[in-house]
């Protein structure tokens, strides 16, 4: 019988990016100041190598009132603003932000440095130099791969504000966007799988169908998103879908499957995630492992960020 303990440890010669984590918990002991400036400067850096987009009007509607109320401050005003924020500080501004969905996070950031960079928003202090430490981190974010430079930007900006435990009942989102008409929907094909959950899944989620997407999953089936735990129930699940998952792209490449214990089944598929925040160019190297029970419902599905691009094209048999 499985627990959620040994579902999660199938394929267990999956390397995930260990480096993400490490980086980021480096991050977290940098001053505000300094995670300030890393932001900055990550934002720049990525402006080179990755087309970040400009966020939606219907994505940024929940911040607006955040954003003029720090545009009409004066500099150092808004620069106690984002110290906060790094700080934890309890603030009503702080407390709003970690209402926030993560794609507002990343708009909201990334709208302040289009004001930065246009001297409508304090900037980084004429001569300011990183700390050792916060050096460091930025040669780290700027050694790893370009996937791997996303999910670190998102780790750095998701958990600043302050949460007053309201509950995940409170979490403001932006609105959640219609499926894709049939008609308009294209299906993947993963070579090496033939699976109709496992299709339906990917095919699903590309559409934005979140309502047919969930009646995949056992009633306490369970998901993993990368370096979290796993996020149980298909109420918690599908939350977490309208919150972090719309207009994702997923490009799944090849795969495979094989039983297991209690007539369940195995699938092992990897390939790429696209994100509606960076260019199309862009994707994320990921691993799917799902866990089916014998008719087809998903028990268990971790979405792991894979260590290097070499990692598609490897399974551990």
């Amino acid at each position: 019988m499985f627990t959620l303990a040994k579902a999660s440890q199938i394929f267990p010669d999956t390397r995930s990016a260990d480096v993400v984590p490490a980086i980021t918990a480096r991050f977290k002991l940098l001053s505000a100041e300094d995670q300030l400036a890393l932001i900055w400067y990550a934002y720049l850096e990525m402006g080179r190598t990755i087309t970040i987009a400009a966020p939606a009007a219907a994505r940024m509607q929940f911040a607006e009132g955040v954003l003029n109320e720090i545009k009409a401050m004066d500099f150092v005003q808004q620069s106690q603003v984002m110290c906060d924020l790094a700080n934890r500080a309890d603030t009503p501004i702080g407390r709003s932000y970690s209402n926030w969905s993560v794609n507002i996070k990343l708009g909201f950031w990334y709208q302040l440095g289009q004001w930065m960079a246009a001297g409508s928003v304090a900037p980084i202090p004429e001569g300011y130099q990183l700390s050792a430490n916060a050096a460091a981190v930025l040669r780290s974010v700027q050694e790893v791969e370009q996937g791997q430079q996303i999910t670190l930007l998102r780790n750095f900006v998701v958990d600043m504000g302050f949460d007053p435990a309201k509950g995940e009942g409170q979490r403001v989102m932006e609105p959640v966007i219609p499926p894709t008409p049939e008609e308009q929907r294209k299906k993947v094909f993963i070579e090496g799988v033939i699976n109709p959950t496992v299709n339906s899944y990917m095919d699903l989620l590309n559409a934005n169908d979140f309502d047919n997407l969930i009646q995949l999953f056992l009633p306490d089936g369970a998901l993993q998103p990368p370096f979290q735990k796993p996020i149980v129930g298909t109420e918690a699940i599908l939350r977490f879908f309208r919150e972090d998952c719309q207009n994702l792209r997923l490009l799944p490449e090849r795969g495979f499957a094989e039983p297991t214990d209690g007539d369940f089944t195995q699938i092992k598929v990897t390939g790429k995630v696209q994100t509606p925040w960076f260019g199309a160019g862009i994707g994320m190297n990921v691993a799917w492992r799902f866990l089916l029970n014998p008719e087809g419902k998903i028990y268990f599905v971790a979405i792991d960020l894979l260590a290097s691009p070499a990692e598609l094209l490897k399974f551990a048999r």
